[in-house]
């Protein structure tokens, strides 16, 4: 069963390690690899939480799998959550380390949805806007995806701030205004 309060508890411990040896940057790349690793197969997060599977088994995986790829104190961290049968928890461990370092260094996620793919001088113009906007923002993780649903635009999301400037969202409200008959004189 997720828990992500346990999950926050492990990842605020592993953060305060890694500090502590210096090895936060390491530790924050071992994070993104090991979410891509979950992320692209499935069968590898049920495997970590499957409780027929025995932890040596599942120890021997991730030694084979994270080789060469991932630092000692990384390795010695997931050694301990298969000690404890804490293993399935590193599904949500991983993010919210992430989380909790973005916090710790002061970076903003701003999330852009577009409608097509869109150029790196785009992105650095609307990072720049960003930037501008919100003095209390100046470390920026841009994460992009790619939505033809938009029809054209973007929407673009810095914490609880949505901008919805998509031509899907502009229709809609057009569509709204029709039903609310905004056009046509109401008689009574």
């Amino acid at each position: 069963m997720l828990s992500p309060r346990l999950a926050s508890r492990y990842a605020k411990s592993l953060l305060d390690l890694a500090i502590e040896r210096g090895q936060l940057e390491t530790v924050y790349a071992d994070m993104q690899y090991l979410r891509d690793l979950i992320r692209s197969s499935r069968d590898l997060a049920v495997m970590l939480k499957s409780p027929v599977i025995s932890s040596e088994k599942k120890q021997a995986v991730i030694n084979a799998i994270t080789a060469g790829n991932i630092g000692e104190l990384t390795l010695a961290f997931t050694r301990l959550l298969i000690a404890k049968h804490r293993e399935g928890e590193l599904v949500e461990i991983v993010p919210a380390f992430m989380t909790q370092y973005r916090q710790y260094k002061g970076i903003h996620i701003v999330k852009l949805t577009t409608a097509a793919p869109v150029s790196e001088a785009v992105k650095t113009s609307i990072l720049s806007q960003v930037r501008s906007a919100s003095a209390n923002i100046q470390q920026i993780e841009l994460e992009t995806a790619v939505n033809p649903d938009l029809i054209g635009g973007f929407v673009l999301q810095t914490g609880d701030q949505l901008v919805d400037a998509s031509v899907a969202y502009e229709l809609k409200e057009i569509g709204r205004q029709f039903d609310k008959n905004d056009f046509i004189y109401k008689i009574i």
